[in-house]
């Protein structure tokens, strides 16, 4: 069976069990608790020497970045479409979940860190200058993606893929965190369809407002 490591209040943890939850596979999640440092044990480290969540575990093979992880779960099932075998329709959906953890991926986490995170795991104040270079990062970003979803139901095409979940996934936090995106419709608009796929309902569970 596949054992999905992860801590359920993060959007890369979500992403993860959420594709495989899509899919239908048979899976086991594995929680992990950050505050309490789980995946800093030698246990965990031999899995992911960089001792990072989440990893994908399966009959001795073990898998770590989040976007790997999905590919793979993908690739269990070609039918789905979720990772296309068209050699062009695949590198488009490469193209954007390359950007969404060297840009998007970026840009959010720092907004969440000063908004949320600090406070969660009492890491001090919020730092001003960081705020805002995230929140200009964000919008930025924003722009390219807005763009890039006109006239298209998710971010490659007509079909939803790895990449919907791979960048929808911090937009679970939007509120939250207060990611500056109300003047994005087109982004708006696709996580609203997101929001209500089946397995996107069952796996999201809120960050929780403190560690006590």
């Amino acid at each position: 069976m596949i054992k999905l490591h992860v801590f359920m209040g993060s959007p890369r943890g979500f992403k993860v069990v959420a594709v495989a939850e899509h899919l239908g596979l048979n899976y086991e999640v594995v929680p992990l608790d950050a505050a309490r440092g789980d995946h800093k044990t030698p246990q965990f480290a031999a899995l992911n020497p960089n001792m990072q969540i989440p990893v994908l575990e399966e009959d001795g093979f073990a898998l770590w970045e989040s976007n790997a992880i999905m590919q793979y779960l993908a690739s269990r099932k070609p039918e789905s479409g979720l990772l296309p075998s068209d050699p062009r329709e695949r590198a488009e959906v490469n193209r954007w979940q390359f950007w969404e953890s060297a840009h998007w991926d970026h840009a959010c986490a720092t907004i969440a860190l000063e908004r949320v995170i600090k406070k969660l795991f009492r890491l001090g104040e919020i730092d001003p200058v960081r705020l805002a270079e995230g929140e200009q990062n964000f919008t930025r970003l924003s722009e390219v993606l807005d763009a890039q979803l006109k006239g298209r139901k998710f971010v490659t095409g007509n079909n939803l893929t790895v990449a919907d979940f791979s960048i929808g996934s911090w937009l679970n936090s939007a509120e939250r965190a207060q990611f500056p995106v109300e003047p994005f419709k087109e982004i708006r608009r696709w996580y609203a369809t997101l929001a209500e796929l089946p397995s996107w309902r069952k796996v999201r569970v809120p960050i929780p407002s403190s560690l006590n």
